[in-house]
């Protein structure tokens, strides 16, 4: 398990290298759930998501046989980001397996650093190819099964704990689970009281699917939201879900999307769907715990273009749905549980 001077250690690491992203009170958003909420807004750190400090923690951690022979990591579009970009800070050659679904933007900037991109037909398989790599003799920047990487992104739960006021819940998405994993380590050391829930979208339910099974196993995949779509987690990220988190809530694709159109509206962020999906989940909370509910959002990522959610918007009937952002419609009990 990762302790907290594990993830106070991966702070000073990384520190001067990453952004220590605003924590702030939002008006619009406790207004829209009747319940104060505060958001942690990654969506600022470098690279546009929290990413950038576990792949930093990594890259710092790397022998010079290690840097010379360079890195490898797979990714649904933010991991393959974070890593491209501070690894070409840092000057160490790198390689990013992306599946053809990946964000075209999440390709393009990749390639712009100066990373090789390579491309699978799907995530299984990129996978696949980023473990061949590492035979090769790349170092693998796992996106969630290294304990620097969860230390690290347990940085952003060291900050939030520090930064925010009074909290009863936080919500943090989970695709992998490293960044829920080293948020609950933090915030359990940090505010024992504080319950953490989870959040996937359907269709890429690999921890919530690994707590019914007794562990990790192997998941399809059907979800538009790509940078929560891991084939599997970790046993790592599992065991601190399992022990630090009260419960994984899954959403519709659809409230995903709704959900960033409610936070441009209400909390005036421009998130993606692995954000959005938090404040569907927020209702469950707030039904669930009451009035006296405190809620934490780790806003966790804004890498989406206007395309992409005009896109979204369209498939899902968004653009016509004059409830998007009222609140009244968006949470019922039928369509999200």
């Amino acid at each position: 398990m990762i302790g907290i001077s594990d993830i106070e250690a991966a702070a000073e690491l990384i520190a001067g290298h990453v952004v220590r992203t605003p924590t702030v009170p939002s008006p619009g958003l406790s207004d829209l759930l009747g319940v104060p909420v505060t958001a942690k807004l990654e969506l600022l750190q470098r690279t546009g998501s929290f990413k950038a400090r576990g792949a930093t923690a990594k890259l710092l951690s790397l022998s010079e046989a290690e840097r010379a022979a360079g890195v490898a990591a797979v990714s649904g579009g933010n991991h393959g980001i974070a890593l491209a970009v501070m690894a070409a800070a840092l000057e160490v050659k790198a390689t990013v397996v992306m599946p053809r679904s990946a964000p075209a933007r999440s390709i393009r900037i990749a390639e712009a650093a100066g990373a090789s991109v390579r491309l699978t037909e799907t995530m299984g398989e990129a996978f696949a190819l980023v473990e061949r790599l590492r035979d090769e003799g790349l170092t693998l920047v796992h996106p969630f099964d290294d304990p620097l990487v969860v230390a690290g992104q347990g940085s952003v739960g060291l900050e939030f704990a520090a930064d925010a006021g009074e909290l009863t819940d936080v919500l943090v998405s989970i695709g992998g689970g490293g960044l829920i994993a080293g948020v609950a380590a933090a915030l359990h050391a940090l505010r024992p009281g504080v319950r953490i829930w989870g959040v996937e979208t359907a269709g890429a339910q690999a921890m919530s699917q690994a707590l019914t099974s007794g562990g990790p196993v192997g998941v399809e995949l059907s979800s538009i939201v790509t940078t929560l779509s891991a084939p599997s987690v970790s046993r790592l990220t599992y065991e601190h879900v399992r022990a630090l988190v009260t419960e994984v809530l899954v959403v519709p694709d659809r409230e995903a999307v709704r959900g960033c159109l409610e936070l441009a509206e209400h909390a005036k962020l421009w998130t993606e769907p692995a954000a959005g999906c938090l404040l569907p989940a927020a209702r469950q909370v707030v039904r669930r715990v009451g009035d006296g509910a405190r809620l934490g959002l780790v806003v966790c990522g804004g890498n989406a273009t206007a395309a992409d959610m005009g896109a979204w918007s369209d498939r899902f009937g968004l653009c016509e749905d004059n409830s998007a952002g009222s609140g009244k419609s968006a949470g019922s009990a039928s369509e999200l549980e």
